[in-house]
């Protein structure tokens, strides 16, 4: 049986990475344990179709974010990684300082210290040089640094392409492996499989997905 995963969805703009990304894993067939921070539950109103329940729903296990005394919370409960997605720089900034004043941060440096993989999809633009540095700190602690940048090499044909994308960039970091987008296979041959576009392929890569989102601005 492989190890849990953890996922955090913090309060930035994109909050559907973080529910496309548990969704493309319970099709999977991975098993998540989920950390939400407050304004996260805010932003799935404002910038989705799906409730607090739905997305509570999607994970095998949710923690509340002021929950110290959590598994996630020691290093002795054994996880494959942990997913950020998205991260705020008020999150990055507590993980690259090492200020465990909630389950996200305190999950997150706990992977760290571990050695086991911690990726941050950073949501933020523009990024002045305070937000650069606490990239680079928490990238030497060990993170992977992940910004949600889309690539159009495999022309995306919705928000949910662009979307399955970088969530599919994620789960290679954590060694998950997923049909979510195309890959590239040389300039000769351009994007490989899968031959159909995300929303219209099947279970196991991610299906039912609603185009119909609602993406807030900024």
């Amino acid at each position: 049986m492989s190890l849990p995963l953890v996922v955090a969805i913090t309060g930035a703009t994109g909050v559907i990475y973080g529910v496309e990304l548990l969704r493309a894993l319970k099709e999977l067939g991975q098993e998540t344990h989920l950390i939400l921070s407050e304004a996260a539950g805010m932003n799935f109103a404002i910038e989705t179709d799906y409730s607090l329940e739905e997305v509570r729903a999607l994970a095998d296990v949710v923690y509340p974010n002021k929950d110290i005394g959590a598994a996630v919370a020691s290093g002795s409960f054994r996880t494959r990684g942990m997913i950020v997605a998205p991260c705020t720089v008020k999150t990055l900034s507590a993980i690259a300082n090492s200020f465990t004043y909630n389950l996200v941060v305190r999950a997150a440096d706990v992977t760290l210290k571990e050695r086991r993989p911690l990726v941050l999809m950073v949501r933020e633009t523009p990024l002045h040089k305070g937000h650069l540095e606490l990239m680079t700190r928490a990238a030497d602690c060990g993170a992977t640094i992940l910004p949600p940048m889309p690539a159009f090499y495999h022309r995306p044909e919705s928000i949910m392409d662009i979307v399955h994308q970088s969530i599919g960039k994620a789960l290679d970091q954590v060694g998950i492996e997923h049909n979510l987008f195309r890959r590239w296979s040389g300039r000769d041959r351009g994007a490989a499989a899968p031959e159909a576009p995300a929303s219209e392929r099947g279970a196991g890569t991610r299906s039912g997905s609603r185009d119909a989102l609602r993406v807030a601005t900024g």
